[in-house]
């Protein structure tokens, strides 16, 4: 494994993160496709002794319950100061007025309760999961930097919004004199790279690592175009996705499919090389069911494509909306 630093921050990540979503209790929060506990930490024990040493969750994936999982085989299976637990906050964790958003009440209220179910007295990044268009920035701004200098979060982070957005937030940072955004978490593949034209262009201006989710589109990089799974038969959110230009989108996945066969490697392997080598990028964010899928992640970081294979994979691309926000 290797180890790359967070923007122009101190932090120090692994160049693959290990995304939590898809484990957690299929019970709790509508995610038909998620793994319980018991089968959720041997992927987690895996991502480990492989040198992954960043995890990302979010209080609302499960309910809560990814947090629950993470945080217990983390404190299982290594020392705390040894891994980076990075979290969430925004979507809705209980019903009524600041059950959700980017209040200062419901920052407060969550970074205690991500803080629990995770077993520790911090995070190491803390992130908002989207844009609150209902909370003013200052004030998000404001108590995102006193959960920091409470001790609680070492470092902040972003997902997906327009960049008019981001650079508000950032700005409004400076002139309160409060705790910047060292990273950005956002949708980015070989299928969808609107990012960019949108935000990557800022964030590689200000000194701001680039985390992408869904780096294999949602798996469509690494099988055939017709097959699914019991995942992209039950996600709901990622049904939205992919579907703008399926037959561009097709030809992406079959020039993967090129690539990996004259390579001998997996289709995964290669679309996770693509996107670590882009120049905004830090570390794509990687989910992992199966042991194949951890060991395709880990041998991505080792694989460098051509510069003719990246123009092969890059040429069939179409213009899209952005989509995820």
């Amino acid at each position: 494994m290797k180890y790359v630093r967070l923007g122009n921050s101190g932090l120090e990540i692994s160049a693959v993160v290990l995304g939590c979503m898809s484990y957690g209790e299929p019970e709790r929060g509508g995610h038909a496709w998620t793994i319980p506990e018991e089968q959720s930490r041997p992927f987690i024990k895996q991502a480990i002794e492989a040198g992954i040493t960043t995890f990302d969750t979010a209080n609302v994936y499960s309910d809560g319950s990814s947090e629950e999982i993470v945080g217990r085989a983390l404190s299982d299976y290594a020392s705390r100061d040894e891994v980076v637990i990075a979290t969430k906050v925004h979507g809705r964790m209980r019903p009524g007025p600041g059950g959700a958003g980017l209040s200062r009440g419901a920052i407060m209220t969550e970074i205690d309760a991500s803080l629990r179910r995770l077993g520790t007295d911090y995070v190491d990044l803390y992130q908002i999961h989207r844009w609150d268009p209902e909370a003013p920035i200052e004030e998000t701004m404001e108590a995102l930097h006193d959960v920091v200098k409470a001790g609680k979060a070492r470092y902040i982070g972003a997902s997906s919004m327009w960049a008019w957005q981001f650079a508000k937030a950032q700005y409004t940072a400076d002139l309160g004199g409060w705790t910047r955004f060292v990273s950005m978490q956002d949708q980015y593949n070989l299928i969808n790279r609107e990012e960019e034209r949108e935000m990557h262009p800022f964030c590689v201006d200000q000194g701001v690592g680039v985390l992408p989710w869904s780096p294999l589109a949602r798996g469509k990089l690494t099988r055939d175009w017709d097959e699914s799974t019991a995942r992209s038969e039950t996600d709901e959110f990622g049904r939205t996705l992919y579907g703008q230009q399926e037959e561009g989108d097709r030809t992406i996945a079959d020039a993967v499919a090129a690539v990996a066969g004259v390579r001998g490697v997996s289709r995964a392997q290669v679309a996770l090389a693509w996107v670590r080598q882009q120049h905004a990028v830090t570390a794509p964010i990687v989910g992992a069911t199966t042991p194949q899928h951890l060991d395709d992640a880990v041998a991505s970081v080792d694989l460098v494509l051509t510069g003719e294979e990246l123009d092969l994979l890059a040429a069939p691309y179409l213009p899209r909306f952005a989509e995820g926000f």
